[in-house]
């Protein structure tokens, strides 16, 4: 079992606080409401530029392999990579929001398909993460992973997400989210 508490970059969450004020997670629920819009929670204090430091192997089972899935998610649901998303989520794929409403992969494959060839998400997501700080840590138990997003300053849990690591590489399973405040 590894973790890495201290790790912090940006991530993907549900949808901005104006449209769901009660998703943490961005990105990982769409619904109705997400069809336009969907953005992150998690970034880092001081945003670091996307070439500051060397990509992870996705392909490793390391915490830091598990970090670089999600953040490839990210650019995926961002850019509208719907073929990279179809690969990495597993078929059966669920995301709890903190209101309790269940979404699956069908969703955010057709909320990423919305952002394709657009900079208004990306737009939407950068000043997200300006002002929402969150630490990520991962912990590994044999090929199961799971990433949480928390507060720096509070330790309160906003989100976790749940990978499998099947056929060489890390898969998305299950999200789950709690209310940000």
């Amino acid at each position: 079992m590894e973790a890495d508490p201290d790790a912090t970059q940006g991530v993907p969450m549900a949808t901005p606080p104006d449209k769901e004020p009660d998703m943490s997670h961005p990105m990982r629920f769409p619904d109705a409401a997400l069809s336009l819009c969907a953005v992150l929670i998690v970034a880092a204090s001081v945003p670091v530029a996307a070439n500051a430091a060397p990509k992870a192997d996705e392909s490793a089972r390391t915490s830091a392999a598990v970090i670089a899935v999600d953040q490839h998610w990210l650019e995926a649901e961002v850019g509208g990579d719907t073929a990279w998303l179809d690969a990495m989520l597993m078929p059966d794929y669920r995301t709890v929001g903190a209101n309790g409403k269940v979404g699956d992969k069908a969703a955010i494959l057709r909320s990423a398909t919305k952002n394709r060839g657009s900079d208004k998400m990306r737009k939407e997501v950068d000043a997200w993460q300006k002002s929402h700080p969150t630490r990520q840590s991962v912990v590994l138990h044999g090929d199961v992973a799971i990433l949480s997003f928390s507060n720096p300053e509070t330790g309160r849990i906003l989100s976790s997400d749940t990978f499998i690591y099947r056929n060489g590489g890390w898969h998305a399973l299950y999200s789950q989210h709690a209310k940000v405040e």
